[in-house]
């Protein structure tokens, strides 16, 4: 039997109130390499809280810093790439090159992501209409579950 994942709920890991368990089977062999909780509500709601609670200090958090936890993602992957792949290999039965593509595209996907603050750029057009200014400013919305 493979070991219990927990959840990472306000910056800790944490174990789930669930009472049921997902197998995550290789599908090559059959083993269980972990269980996966099937969290309840409460875990969600718990989760969500925290997310709220952050989320005044990380609206305030310029653009430019927000984007440094892409670029610390993006050179986690690139370090533990092998592991990474090996690891998508195991549960999704992959063969290793199918997993370090995938794996790749992923890191593309967050180099992407890194050029997303100059899109968050407002934008101001003067006369839209007459006498009327438009300014348009980019603004996080809060936590969504």
């Amino acid at each position: 039997m493979g070991h219990r994942l927990q959840n990472y709920i306000n910056g800790a890991w944490c174990d789930s109130t669930a009472s049921d368990y997902l197998n995550v089977i290789n599908p090559a062999t059959g083993e269980v390499l972990a269980e996966v909780p099937l969290s309840p509500a409460s875990d969600i709601d718990q989760a969500a809280v925290a997310a709220a609670a952050a989320f005044p200090q990380w609206r305030r958090t310029p653009a430019t810093e927000r984007v440094q936890y892409l670029f610390q993602l993006r050179l986690f992957l690139r370090e533990q790439f092998e592991d990474l792949a090996r690891t998508i290999t195991l549960e999704c039965g992959k063969t290793l090159a199918e997993s370090k593509g995938e794996l790749q595209r992923a890191i593309e996907n967050v180099e992407v992501a890194c050029g997303i603050p100059i899109l968050m750029q407002g934008y101001n057009s003067e006369d839209i209409a007459r006498g009327i200014d438009e300014f348009m400013i980019r603004q996080p919305i809060g936590v969504a579950a």
